[in-house]
């Protein structure tokens, strides 16, 4: 299940997100975020690589779902941005910010290279706290929508 929308109502005001979508915290709302994040964004139009997108998005929505933790029911939020020329992807999980990290991998892991992969395909990411509680993890693609 997921609550979607594609911002038409936010993007003319420049206050709110271009799209955005609620996903139940199971292995199927990964193929989900992919699909509808290519869905909603290509009426924008961006510059950007949306196949790297959808691998960062993939990841951090996949990290969310194995590390998000909560004492009651939960949802992975994610949205996406435009600020100026750049776009941004948040992605909401519960669970404390301090316990996102790169790790350290052999190379006989089969996981725990998802962060290492947005940190070479973003031009930039970071980690804080959501809004909505928990951990919001974001990764920055500059240049989207070149001037």
């Amino acid at each position: 299940m997921a609550d979607l929308t594609d911002g038409r109502d936010d993007t003319d005001s420049g206050h709110g997100p271009l799209g955005a979508m609620t996903l139940c915290p199971v292995p199927e709302s990964v193929p989900r975020a992919r699909r509808w994040f290519r869905k909603f964004i290509a009426r924008h139009d961006p510059a950007c690589s949306l196949e790297d997108c959808q691998v960062m998005i993939s990841e951090l929505v996949t990290n969310a779902i194995v590390y998000g933790r909560a004492e009651k029911e939960w949802r992975v939020r994610v949205a996406w941005w435009r600020e100026g020329e750049a776009l941004r992807v948040d992605v909401h999980s519960p669970g404390h910010p301090g316990r996102v990290r790169m790790r350290e991998d052999a190379p006989d892991d089969a996981h725990g290279r998802g962060l290492r992969l947005v940190d070479a395909l973003a031009d930039s990411w970071s980690v804080g706290p959501s809004a909505y509680g928990g951990t919001v993890v974001s990764f920055v693609m500059e240049k989207a929508w070149p001037s």
